[in-house]
C-alpha cells in the first residue's frame, strides 16, 4: 500500500500547494500574483515557490524514448535524423510575464517525447529561478534553512542551462532577475558553451553542499544533486574530449567523484530478488519505488490522486528497437554475436533471442510474453501499432488490466537510477585511463550479476570485429555497449551519440531495419491468420520501416538545434547555428 502522503513532485505537477489538499488551493493568492514584499516570509513560502520547478525533471517513462537515435525505429520517422526538420519561426514560450508557471515538459498523457524537455528556446524556468534568488533573503530563517531552497533553485537552473547547451551550444547566460529593459542584458550575445558549463557546475556544487542528506519526502536531496552532477559532468567531459575543445579532465574527474560519493554512501544498490531472468524486467513495473534501493529519486504515482497512462501508451506506440540495437546485445557467454559460438543467427525470432544476455528477453517481447491479461505473444506483432520493427520494447509494460485502463496506472518511474551512476563511474574512469579490474567489478559486473551474465574481465576483452567504434579502445567500447543495453528506452542514447561525436552511427542501415521476415516465417503468420503481406522487407528479408528510405545521412549541423528565426530577429547579437 502506498504512503498516503503525496510527493511534492506530484503536487507540483498538479499545481497544488505544499499541503496537497485540494480545498486549500482556491483560498490562496494565485502564485502568478506573487509580490515579494508579501511573500518569501517563511519556509512554507520558499517551499511553495520551489514546488513549481519539479515538473521540469525529466522522467524516464520509456514512451518513444530513444526514437531519435540508432536504438529505435518508430513507425513515425524522426524528422531531424531524416533530414527534414526545418528551422522553427517562433520559440515555444510558456512564460507570460508572471513569476511562476507550469514547467511540465513530461506530458504523462504520452504525446510528448521527454527528450524534447528543455530544448525549446525558452528561458522561463531560469527567470523564475532568478526571481527566487533575488527575493529569498526576505525570509526570516537561518541561512542553513534558506540554503536548502537556494540549492533546489540552483539545481533546476543548472539542469535547464545544461539542457540548452546540449541543444543549442552557446546560449545567453543570465544569472540575475532582470527588472529593467536594458537591451545590453535582454538582447546580449550568447555565452560560449564552456563558460556556461563552468557556471552550471558551480550551481550544482552549491546544491550538493546545501541540500539535505535525508530530504523531505519527494524533495531533492544531496544524492539527487550528486546524480545530476555525475550525469552532467560525464556528458561535458566526454564532449570536450571528443570534440577536441580541451579541459575535459576536470569534468571527467568530477563525474567520477560524484558517482563515488553516491556509491560510498551505502544508501543505494541494485534491485534484485535473486531471479536473473526476471528482476530487470520487474524493476520497471513497480507501483512503489519509494524504498527501492535503486531509486535515488523516483517519480511516484498514487491511486485516485495522480496516475498515468504510460503502460497503455507503450503497448500502442508503434515502437521498436532497431536491428542495430539488437545486434549489440551480447550472447550469454559474454561475447558479441560476431564472436560467440552460441549465436544461432536471426532467421527466426526464437533463434535470435536464444543464448543472449537475459536483458534481451526482459526488454524485447518474445514468444510467451503476456501482452495483456493472458494475451500471449506468439509471433512478433509486426504490421500493427504494437511494434514497428518486430523488436517490441517491453520495459515498463505489464500484463495488468488495471494499468492498461486509460490514465489509471500507478507504476512509478525513475528520475535518477543507481544503475546509471555505476555506468558513469565505469565510463569516467575508463576515459581517464584509471579503470582497473576493481572499478569494473564494482560497476559493470554488479549490473551483470543481476542478470546472471559473465563478468567483464579487462585482460580477456577481445575487440568486436563488427564494433560501431572500430578505433576505440576495447574497454571503452564495451562499457559503451553495457550502457546502451542497460539504459535501453530510458532516453540517453542521442545525448550519448552527441557527446561522443558519433553522429555518423545514424548512417548505418541497420538503424532503420527491423527483424528478419523470411518466406518461411511469413508462412507461420499466415497459419495464425495474421496478415503481414504489407510488411516491406529488403533484399535480405529484413523489415524496412520506412519503405522510401534505405539509409540516413548524418549532417554535422544536427549536433545542435536551430534557433527560431524570430529570436534572431529580436536579438541581432544572436547568430544562427552552423548549417541551419
Amino acid at each position: 500500500m502506498k504512503n498516503k502522503y503525496i510527493l511534492y513532485i506530484a503536487c507540483a505537477a498538479l499545481g497544488m500547494v505544499a499541503s496537497c489538499k485540494r480545498e486549500s488551493f482556491l483560498n490562496r493568492t494565485p502564485k502568478s500574483d506573487i509580490i515579494p514584499e508579501n511573500f518569501f516570509k517563511n519556509e512554507t513560502d520558499l517551499q511553495l515557490y520551489c514546488n513549481q520547478y519539479y515538473p521540469a525533471l525529466t522522467i524516464q517513462n520509456f514512451l518513444k524514448l530513444d526514437d531519435n537515435s540508432d536504438d529505435k525505429a518508430n513507425a513515425s520517422i524522426n524528422a531531424l535524423l531524416a533530414g527534414t526538420y526545418t528551422v522553427p519561426s517562433t520559440a515555444t514560450h510558456n512564460y507570460s510575464g508572471s513569476t511562476t508557471l507550469n514547467f511540465d515538459s513530461n506530458n504523462i498523457g504520452g504525446t510528448v517525447n521527454v527528450n524534447q524537455s528543455g530544448t525549446d528556446w525558452d528561458f522561463a524556468l531560469i527567470r523564475a529561478c532568478n526571481f527566487f534568488l533575488a527575493n529569498y533573503q526576505k525570509a526570516a530563517l537561518p541561512d542553513a534553512t534558506k540554503n536548502i531552497y537556494v540549492g533546489e533553485t540552483l539545481f533546476f537552473r543548472a539542469n535547464d542551462f545544461w539542457k540548452k547547451v546540449k541543444a543549442f551550444g552557446d546560449v545567453p547566460y543570465v544569472n540575475r532577475y532582470i527588472v529593467d529593459t536594458s537591451k545590453s542584458v535582454l538582447y546580449g550575445p550568447r555565452m560560449p558553451h564552456k563558460q556556461v558549463m563552468d557556471s552550471v557546475l558551480k550551481d550544482i556544487n552549491f546544491a550538493v553542499n546545501n541540500l539535505p542528506v535525508t530530504p523531505a519526502d519527494g524533495r531533492l536531496g544531496k544524492y539527487a544533486a550528486l546524480a545530476l552532477k555525475a550525469r552532467v559532468c560525464l556528458w561535458e567531459g566526454t564532449y570536450r574530449k571528443y570534440f577536441g575543445v580541451g579541459d575535459e579532465t576536470t569534468y571527467l574527474q568530477a563525474a567520477s567523484d560524484a558517482a563515488e560519493q553516491i556509491m560510498n554512501s551505502g544508501l543505494y544498490k541494485l534491485y534484485t530478488t535473486g531471479n536473473p531472468q526476471s528482476d530487470y524486467y520487474n524493476l520497471f513495473i513497480q507501483d512503489e519505488l519509494k524504498g527501492n534501493p535503486e531509486a535515488i529519486l523516483p517519480m511516484r504515482y498514487l491511486q485516485s490522486i495522480l496516475m498515468n497512462g504510460i503502460d497503455r501508451s507503450l503497448g500502442e506506440a508503434g515502437d521498436g528497437y532497431s536491428k542495430d540495437f539488437v545486434n549489440s546485445i551480447l550472447c550469454s557467454d559474454g561475447l558479441p554475436t560476431s564472436l560467440s559460438p552460441l549465436y544461432k543467427g536471426d532467421d527466426t525470432p526464437e533463434n535470435e533471442s536464444t543464448n543472449r544476455d537475459p536483458r534481451y528477453k526482459q526488454q524485447i517481447a518474445t514468444r510467451g510474453f503476456d501482452f495483456l491479461a493472458g494475451d500471449l505473444i506468439t509471433l512478433p506483432r509486426i504490421g500493427t501499432t504494437v511494434t514497428s520493427t518486430g523488436y517490441q520494447p517491453i520495459k515498463g509494460r505489464s500484463n495488468s488490466l488495471a494499468a492498461w485502463n486509460a490514465n489509471a496506472s500507478v507504476y512509478d518511474f525513475f528520475i535518477f537510477r543507481y544503475a546509471e551512476v555505476l555506468l558513469i563511474e565505469a565510463e569516467a574512469k575508463a576515459e581517464l585511463g584509471l579503470a582497473t579490474q576493481t572499478v569494473i567489478d564494482n560497476t559493470i559486473n554488479k549490473l551483470r550479476d543481476r542478470v546472471g551474465m559473465p563478468h567483464m574481465i579487462i585482460a580477456n576483452l577481445v575487440k568486436d570485429p563488427k564494433s560501431n567504434f572500430p578505433t576505440l579502445p576495447v574497454l571503452i567500447d564495451e562499457i559503451r555497449r553495457e550502457r546502451r543495453v542497460e539504459l535501453g528506452s530510458e532516453g540517453f542514447r542521442f545525448d550519448d551519440i552527441k557527446r561522443w561525436h558519433a553522429g555518423t552511427l545514424i548512417n548505418n542501415p541497420n538503424t532503420i531495419l527491423g527483424m528478419k521476415l523470411t518466406p518461411a516465417l511469413r508462412t507461420q503468420y499466415a497459419a495464425e491468420n495474421k496478415d503481414v503481406t504489407n510488411v516491406v522487407v529488403d533484399a535480405n528479408n529484413y523489415i524496412r520501416i520506412y519503405p522510401g528510405t534505405t539509409t540516413r545521412s548524418w549532417n554535422d549541423k544536427m549536433y545542435l538545434l536551430p534557433i527560431p528565426t524570430q529570436e534572431i530577429t529580436l536579438n541581432p547579437n544572436i547568430k544562427q547555428n552552423p548549417g541551419w
